[in-house]
């Protein structure tokens, strides 16, 4: 039991399986995340696996072609409940029978990362802490006038 969650592990990804899968795509790099494997090609992640199930890589121009295929987005628990992670869809199960076709659809996938890799994301404003009222030292130097030099006795 890890917090609420338990992890499930009846479906453990397997690198071959995931190598195998992807073998007509070309080479894949796969690395260990999270709870599962994250699936790159050329250092562009464009892929996970988790649980034993593919998902892929998407945007606005390819995400009705998952939905068509009734596939679904990536869901995963937290601490406030389950959640939806809307830019990778679950691989439609009949592309695990054509790898063919699955190389199609993961070239398109890996288009899709490159093309939200070279989206610029509008920075987060950063928080700033307010200096506490009445601590030594909570001043820095400029934020107060100079002082008078003390008078010689």
């Amino acid at each position: 039991m890890i917090g609420k969650f338990q992890i499930c592990l009846a479906r453990v990804v397997d690198p071959e399986f995931i190598r195998a899968q992807f073998a007509a795509f070309g080479p894949v790099r796969l690395r260990r995340m999270f709870f599962g494997i994250g699936i790159l090609a050329d250092g562009i992640m464009f892929g996970y696996a988790v649980d034993g199930v593919v998902y892929l890589k998407t945007d606005d121009m390819i995400v009705a072609d998952f939905a068509t295929e009734e596939s679904r987005p990536f869901l995963y628990p937290t601490k406030g409940g389950m959640r939806t992670l809307l830019s990778y869809w679950r691989l439609p199960e009949r592309l695990y029978d054509d790898r063919e076709e699955l190389a199609l659809w993961a070239r398109r996938s890996l288009e899709a990362a490159r093309r939200a890799a070279a989206t610029p994301r509008a920075a987060k404003p950063k928080r700033v802490k307010p200096p506490a009222a009445g601590r030594l030292g909570s001043r820095r130097q400029g934020d107060h006038p100079p002082r008078a030099p003390a008078p010689r006795p």
